[in-house]
């Protein structure tokens, strides 16, 4: 799985017209589209600690201000702190009375960092004396005026519910109604139990302490340019920002900070609303209800090898092909402005891109039924792909077949069972669900100033996917030709022939 932290040397076009390295891109099989993360809605299931793995409800996790109240981080290199435990020094007086020579000294325990080395010891920390914690907190200085901030904002709120109340209560129709009888609307409220709305409600509310920007700024200690600045004493900037409230200066004035939860997401297709992803609700598992990722249902190329690139000049391109799915697949590689755009040649020699439609369109297949694929709820325009190939590439006529993907064959050194006939040329390797092609790429003259920009390759993949979703309907699985566009991005040239 290293490859999936690589560069993005091979990127899919989204749906939307962004491209994404298969790693990052969601299939759904309803929609027979790709999708990115910025297609997707993101929804929160659960808050969980990271390290002790506490799962707690949005509403408790609210009150704690998104952090967990066991787990520590090191305020210097932002690890995750560690208990270890100590004796507590034994006191002077003690040992010079000699009383009691059998003194055991009490187990302590203090924070430590296992990668730097800091402890709590180091910022003047008491040690406790129980593992469970309960180390001593710093104290916001601006708390007093956040808290009065909040209540502030909170007196706002409720008068604008009350005057959102207020317009659907009829004020004329209903004094009326009640003067017949000689009640006014407050005395009416008041019997019916209703709260009595006052005059002085509805006026503005100052508060009492607003900031007031001062042009006066205080000036700076002459010790700054007298004494020498120790770099090791002074905290540095992410060091400070990771303590908003605070900001200390001095390596001797951090503090522990509490952990932050994170969240269980689950990905939700924008036009389908079905889930592209899910984890499981349990805080200790790692595994997904349903994992829908792109590299489950499209077929991967990696880039193998190539020859140094010159213009003008043919080279040797290697790519690997692997069908991830349980059944047999037939890719076909097609020109990347066959059927995408349209391109025309301008008088200064440019290639202009005129019309640009989105290849995950979804069914190809004349007999597929209409229950199959979804109506599209939420249609967008795609963003126009701007990058444009700057190598051609020879693609083959013949199709390519990669049988099913079979985990027993990965680990089986006999000769594969598959009789297909392929052309020697163009598949120079096979084995299980895997295949490498070998294609020849020429790279266009690069226009003045793009000359150290690497080599881009683009084409249009076309594959064979079986629609799941049909058997869930207790129907025959339908075959489905989907195509996607690719961009390979290769070397920088070597030079010219």
């Amino acid at each position: 799985m290293a490859y999936l932290f690589q560069p993005d040397y091979v990127r899919y076009a989204c749906s939307c017209g962004s491209l994404k390295p298969i790693s990052r891109i969601y299939f759904c099989r309803h929609c027979l589209k790709i999708r990115c993360g910025y297609c997707v809605a993101h929804e929160v299931d659960s808050h969980y600690c990271p390290n002790c793995m506490e799962n707690l409800p949005s509403s408790e996790v609210r009150l704690k201000k998104n952090k967990c109240s066991n787990c520590f981080d090191c305020p210097c290199c932002f690890q995750t702190l560690t208990i270890r435990a100590g004796h507590a020094p034994i006191r002077p007086a003690a040992v010079s009375t000699g009383e009691d020579v059998k003194i055991t000294p009490k187990k302590v325990y203090y924070l430590c960092c296992s990668l730097c080395r800091w402890s709590s010891r180091d910022a003047g920390i008491p040690d406790q004396y129980v593992a469970t914690g309960g180390w001593p907190e710093q104290e916001n200085p601006q708390a007093s005026r956040i808290n009065a901030l909040i209540d502030f904002h909170k007196i706002l709120a409720s008068r604008e519910r009350q005057q959102q109340e207020r317009k659907k209560f009829d004020s004329k129709r209903t004094s009326l109604q009640f003067e017949k009888f000689g009640l006014t609307s407050a005395m009416a409220r008041k019997r019916a139990g209703l709260p009595v709305v006052s005059e002085t409600k509805g006026q503005q509310v100052d508060f009492s302490h607003p900031s007031i920007a001062s042009e006066n700024v205080e000036e700076l200690d002459e010790s700054i340019f007298t004494e020498p600045v120790d770099i090791t004493k002074i905290t540095t900037l992410e060091q400070r920002l990771q303590h908003p409230e605070v900001q200390a200066e001095k390596i001797n004035e951090l503090r522990p900070q509490h952990k932050k939860f994170l969240a269980k997401r689950s990905q939700r297709c924008r036009a389908c609303e079905h889930n592209v992803s899910k984890p499981e609700f349990s805080p200790q598992s790692i595994k997904f209800k349903i994992q829908l990722a792109a590299f489950y249902h499209v077929p991967e190329i990696r880039i193998v090898t190539f020859q140094p690139l010159q213009v003008g000049k043919t080279s040797e391109l290697l790519l690997k092909f692997c069908n991830p799915t349980q059944h047999q697949t037939r890719i076909i590689l097609l020109p990347f402005y066959t059927e995408t755009t349209a391109t025309t040649t301008s008088a200064s020699g440019e290639r202009e891109e005129l019309k640009h439609e989105n290849m995950q369109l979804g069914c190809e297949s004349p007999n597929l039924l209409p229950s199959a694929v979804r109506q599209m709820m939420v249609t967008e325009d795609p963003k126009p792909i701007k990058i444009i190939p700057s190598a051609s590439i020879e693609l083959p006529a013949s199709p390519l077949i990669l049988p099913a993907r079979d985990d027993a064959a990965e680990y089986d050194d006999t000769v594969d069972t598959y009789n297909f006939q392929d052309d020697p040329k163009l598949v120079i390797w096979r084995k299980g669900n895997k295949a490498v092609l070998k294609l020849q790429i020429m790279p266009y003259d690069p226009e003045k100033g793009k000359e150290d920009e690497p080599v881009i390759v683009g084409f249009v993949m076309q594959y064979g996917y079986v629609n799941t979703i049909a058997t869930l309907e207790h129907k025959t699985p339908q075959k489905i030709d989907l195509k996607v566009k690719l961009f390979l991005t290769l070397d920088k040239l070597c030079g010219k022939i």
